[in-house]
C-alpha cells in the first residue's frame, strides 16, 4: 500500500496544478510553485519511509501489493536494486522543481505538472513487477519529458531535438514491447517474479534478448544510439537536464537488471563480449568528443554517455562485483551530473546566458564559493577517492577485470579521460583573469545552494561510507545471480 502512495501522490499533485487556475501574475506562479514542491517533498518523504521500512537481512520483493485490472496486474514491490532509485528519484524531483524556480515564467501550472507526472512514471517503472504495466510506464514517460523539452527548451532548436528524443527512443521501445508479446506467447505470464523463475529455450532467448537490446540501447545510450542525448540536454531547460541525466538514463540500467539478467541469463552469457565491446567504444568514443565540446552542456552530456559505458562493463562482467559497482556508479551518476547540470546550466546560464565555454574565464576571482563547489563535484565527475563516483568506478573495474583483463583496461582509459575533459573545462571557466566579456556577478543564492548542498553532501558522504547503501545493492545482486549466466 505504502509503494501506491508513493507513486499516486506526485500523479495527484501534478492533477492539482492542472485545475489551478494560471493567471501569469507573480502570486499565482508563486502559489503553483508551493503546491508543486509541497507534493515533491510530500513524495521524497515518503521514499525515505520505504527505505525505512525495507529489511536489509530480508531476501527478494518487499512492501508487494497485488491487484487485478483485467488486462495487467498491479503488481508493486521493491529489493534492493529498485529500493534507491526509488529514493533518487523523490530527491531529484523536488531538486528540478527548485532549479527551475526563477526560471519559468509561462504555463507554470503545465510545467511543474509535467515535472510531478514525470515523476509519478519514474517510479512506477522501478515498482512496477508486471511486464506489461512497466512497459507502459517505460514509455509514458516520454510524452511529458517531450513537452517540457519541446516548449521550455532554451534554444531555437528545442523542438527538433525533442522531436529527436521522442522517434529515437520510442523506435528503439518497440522492440522492446515485441519481444514482451514473444514472452508472454512463451511464457504464459508477464509477472516479473515468476519469468524470473521460468527456463526459456536458449535459442528463443537469444531473440528476445536482441530486441531488449535495441531499445535498452537507445535508453542508455551507447555509441551509434546516442545521438539524441547531447542534443536533448543541450536544448532541455534545466530541470530536463537533471531528470534526464538523474534519473531517464537509469531506465536502461534498470532494465537490464530486472529483465536482461534475471529473465534471459543464457542469452546476456552469449552477448555479454559484444556489449562489453560497444560499452568500450561508447567510453573511448564519448570522452574524446567531450574534449571537443565547446557548448559545457553538451559536454557534461556527452561525458553521461562515458561514465553509462562503464555501467554496462559493469552490468555485464557476469561478476556480483561488477554488477554491485555498476549499480552504484549509476546512482552517483544520478547525483553528480545534475549537481553539474546545476553549476553550468542553472547558475552560469542564468547570469550570463550563454553556453559556450570560450565566453568564460577567472570566475573563482568574482564568484569563489561558486568555484569551490565546481571544484569539488568536477572531482567526484573524474572519480577522485573519497567521492562517490570513485567508489562505484573502482567496484565495477574490478569486477571486469574478473571476468576480462583486456576490457577492463579498456574501460580503465574512460578514467584517464575523464580527468583530461573535468580539469580542462573547470580550469578554463574559473582559472586565469576574469574575462572582459562578463559583467560582474553574485555568488551562489539560497536556492542554489538548497539544490546543490543535498547533492554535494551525499556526493562525499557515499564516497566515505558506501556501505550505507552498498549492503542492500549487494544482497539483491547475489540473488539476481545465484545461478551463473
Amino acid at each position: 500500500m505504502l509503494l501506491s502512495f508513493v507513486v499516486l501522490t506526485p500523479f495527484i499533485g501534478a492533477l492539482i496544478l492542472l485545475v489551478i487556475p494560471d493567471n501569469n501574475s507573480d502570486q499565482n506562479r508563486k502559489n503553483i510553485k508551493t503546491v508543486g514542491l509541497f507534493f515533491s517533498l510530500i513524495t521524497f518523504g515518503l521514499t525515505i519511509l520505504v527505505w525505512a521500512s525495507y529489511d536489509v537481512g530480508a531476501v527478494g520483493y518487499q512492501l508487494t501489493s497485488y491487484s487485478n485490472v483485467g488486462f495487467a496486474a498491479i503488481h508493486l514491490g521493491v529489493d534492493g536494486i529498485s529500493l534507491f532509485y526509488v529514493v533518487l528519484t523523490g530527491l531529484l524531483t523536488p531538486i528540478c522543481l527548485l532549479a527551475s524556480w526563477s526560471n519559468i515564467s509561462q504555463n507554470t501550472g503545465l510545467y511543474y505538472a509535467l515535472q510531478l507526472f514525470i515523476c509519478s512514471l519514474l517510479l512506477a517503472v522501478f515498482v512496477q513487477l508486471d511486464l506489461l504495466l512497466f512497459y507502459v510506464s517505460f514509455e509514458a514517460v516520454l510524452v511529458p519529458l517531450f513537452f517540457v523539452v519541446g516548449r521550455w527548451g532554451g534554444s531555437p532548436s528545442r523542438k527538433r531535438s525533442a522531436i529527436l528524443l521522442f522517434l529515437y527512443t520510442l523506435a528503439g521501445s518497440l522492440f522492446m514491447l515485441l519481444a514482451i508479446v514473444g514472452i508472454y506467447g512463451h511464457t504464459g505470464t508477464l509477472d516479473i517474479t515468476v519469468l524470473q523463475n521460468i527456463s526459456i529455450d536458449s535459442n528463443v532467448q537469444r531473440i528476445l534478448w536482441l530486441s531488449f537490446g535495441i531499445a535498452l540501447a537507445v535508453k542508455t545510450p551507447v555509441v551509434p544510439f546516442h545521438i539524441w542525448l547531447p542534443r536533448a540536454h543541450a536544448d532541455a531547460p534545466l530541470a530536463g537536464s537533471i531528470v534526464l541525466a538523474g534519473t531517464v538514463l537509469k531506465l536502461a540500467t534498470y532494465g537490464v537488471l530486472r529483465i536482461i539478467l534475471p529473465i534471459l541469463p543464457d542469452a546476456s552469457a552469449y552477448y555479454g563480449p559484444l556489449v562489453q565491446t560497444i560499452a568500450v567504444v561508447s567510453i573511448i568514443y564519448s570522452s574524446l568528443a567531450t574534449l571537443r565540446q565547446s557548448d559545457f552542456k553538451a559536454l557534461v552530456a556527452y561525458s553521461s554517455v562515458a561514465h553509462m559505458g562503464v555501467v554496462l562493463l559493469g552490468l555485464f562482467s557476469n561478476t556480483a562485483l561488477g554488477i554491485t559497482g555498476a549499480i552504484y556508479l549509476s546512482l552517483a551518476h544520478g547525483l553528480v551530473s545534475p549537481a553539474l547540470f546545476m553549476l553550468v546550466g542553472g547558475v552560469l546560464y542564468d547570469r550570463f546566458h550563454s553556453r559556450s565555454i570560450n565566453y568564460y574565464r577567472g570566475l573563482a576571482s568574482q564568484i569563489p564559493l561558486f568555484s569551490l563547489v565546481f571544484f569539488i563535484i568536477t572531482c567526484a565527475n573524474m572519480g577522485t577517492p573519497l567521492t562517490i563516483n570513485w567508489v562505484g568506478e573502482f567496484i565495477a573495474l574490478a569486477g571486469v577485470y574478473q571476468s576480462s583483463v583486456f576490457a577492463g583496461v579498456l574501460g580503465s582509459t574512460g578514467i584517464v579521460l575523464s580527468a583530461c575533459y573535468s580539469i580542462w573545462l573547470w580550469g578554463r571557466l574559473n582559472a586565469g583573469s576574469y574575462s572582459p566579456y562578463l559583467s560582474s556577478t553574485i555568488d551562489l543564492t539560497r536556492r542554489e545552494w538548497a539544490v546543490l548542498l543535498p547533492l554535494l553532501v551525499l556526493t562525499l558522504v557515499l564516497g566515505i561510507v558506501p556501505s550505507v547503501v552498498l549492503d542492500s545493492i549487494g544482497s539483491a545482486v547475489l540473488t539476481l545471480i545465484y545461478s551463473p549466466f
